[in-house]
Order: structure tokens, then sequence, then C-alpha cells
């Protein structure tokens, strides 16, 4: 091997060496789908309370509310589509008011009913998001980089706002979803939207927007008065 070769290999190896050093500082940090996902359960628990609009299809119907959220476990839903329908859990009870059937159904929970309240409470909070962690395995759909939020497959076009997806596939065949889809705003951790398919192949999709965090709700918005025409049915679930 002549000294002139040994040089031009050791340069070689120093430009290779320099190249992959470079690529390493300017390269963004391997960040696993598990640690991505427990990042956004922390954000989730740095919120107090929060309001968001939410559009909901489940199959094909489309419904439209008003979600508002305060720690640790009440939530309401105010619909605008269809229109007045309600549905509250205040940390005790659960109400649902149709507006159509003029009926109003309500379900306590207590102690004792841990799956009631339990789901109930889980709703966008870093507990739920913990449990979904513990009975669903958790990955990127493609990979850690932001991706275009919506995509046509016949034109081509793809949106502006770029989302972090992460697929939660299901430990056993107990799980209500089969799988379920979370596209993240990769700047504020927040969930935009929900898709969660049945082993029956029903698809539930929720769009979040609008988020409005930590403005000091109390517990007094969800307090709900029942309309005087409606007709009551307690502890409907049963």
């Amino acid at each position: 091997m002549t000294f002139g070769f040994k040089k031009r290999v050791a340069a070689s190896v120093l430009a290779a060496f320099f190249s992959l050093a470079a690529f390493a500082q300017n390269s963004e940090p391997i960040i696993t789908a598990n640690e991505y996902f427990k990042s956004v359960s922390e954000e989730y628990g740095k919120i107090k309370d929060y309001q968001a609009n939410a559009n909901i299809v489940i199959d094909k119907e489309e419904m439209k509310a008003k979600i508002t959220y305060l720690q640790p476990d009440k939530v309401r839903f105010d619909f605008s589509k269809p229109e007045e329908q309600v549905i509250v859990f205040n940390g005790e009870t659960l109400t649902i008011y149709l507006p159509g059937s003029q009926a109003v159904l309500t379900q306590n929970a207590n102690s004792d009913d841990t799956d009631s309240k339990g789901n109930a409470a889980n709703l966008a909070t870093s507990e739920g998001l913990s449990l979904m962690r513990r009975y669903y395995t958790v990955s990127y759909e493609t990979s850690q980089e932001a991706v275009p939020l919506d995509e046509d497959p016949t034109t081509g076009e793809v949106s502006e706002e770029k989302v972090v997806r992460l697929v939660l596939w299901r430990r056993t065949t107990s799980e209500a979803f089969r799988y379920i889809k979370l596209s993240i705003n990769p700047k504020t951790k927040l969930i935009r939207r929900v898709e969660a398919v049945t082993p029956s192949g029903i698809t539930y999709k929720i769009d979040f927007s609008d988020y409005e965090i930590n403005q000091g709700l109390t517990a007094q918005r969800f307090s709900y008065d029942i309309p005087s025409a409606a007709n009551s049915y307690d502890n409907f679930m049963f």
C-alpha cells in the first residue's frame, strides 16, 4: 500500500466522520412513540380546565359541540348539531338531554361504580392517556416527523396544518376499540384529531379546534337544569 493511497483512505475516513458529526448535530433527536405519548400525557396534566370546539362523526352521522372540561372529572358537551342536545358529567351524575325526544337520561356514578365514573373522568386527561398507554401499544403511523393533517387522495392536495400521528393498537380483545389514531399538534402537544375504530368497523372521529386553556372555570358550569317539559329516566344504563 503506497503512502499516497494511505493518505486518501485517511482523508476519506475523516470526511465520513465529520459528515456523520454534522448530520448528528443537524438532525432531530430520536424520540420513541412511547416517550412522545408520555410527553402528551404530561402536557394534559398541566391543564386545569379547557374549552374546545368538536366536530364529531360516528360512522356517517355528523355532530358539532362545544366541549368544556374541569379537572379532575367534570365534562360537558353543548351541541349545536343536534341543536340543544346536552351531555354533562358533574363528577357524580351523568345527564343526557335529548331534545328531539324531550327526554333526560341520568345515571349516578357512586364510589362503587368505578367504570362509569372512570370513563367520564378519563376524557382528555393525563390519567386517561396513561390508561390508554397501559391497554394499547403505541407506535408512530409512519415516523416522528410531522405530516399534513389532511390529504386528498384524488387531487393530491395537502393541508398546511401538520401533526404528529400516533397509532394505538389494543393489547387484548376486551378493549372497545381495535385501534385509535391520534393526530397531535407538535407545538402545543394538544390532540387535534381522534379516530377510533371498533372491532365491527364503526369509526368514531373527533376533530378538536379553538382550544381555550386554563380560563379559571368553576364547577357551576357543570350544573344543569332539566327542562320542565322533559321526561326523566333515571339509571338508564341499567
